[in-house]
């Protein structure tokens, strides 16, 4: 099982509170991992990724194991620890501004 946090609105959003967890069939990348989270909860769809490109969002970051995978390719494989469910794949939305 992977283990995913989504930012508050997200949750709110998809009706779940604290962490997700999901079972990922095959390589466990972000694109894997969004599939199967956009297939548990439908209403996410549109919201991290774009509908038709299926690229991320300019604001919504990934985090794994202490590093961000925001710019890594879609079917790059994510840390082992992910894949096991050792540590989880943090998405955050973004701040702007100054």
């Amino acid at each position: 099982m992977v283990r995913v946090i989504l930012p508050q609105h997200l949750r709110t959003l998809a009706k779940v509170d604290g962490e997700v967890s999901l079972e990922v069939v095959g390589p466990v990348t972000q694109g894997a991992v969004l599939d199967a989270l956009e297939a548990r909860y439908p209403v996410l769809r549109g919201t991290i990724r774009d509908h038709a490109s299926k690229r991320r969002r300019p604001f919504i970051r990934f985090f794994a194991c202490e590093e961000d995978f925001s710019h890594e390719p879609a079917d790059a494989l994510l840390p082992e620890a992910v894949a096991t469910g050792n540590e989880a794949l943090l998405i955050v939305g973004a701040m702007a501004g100054g």
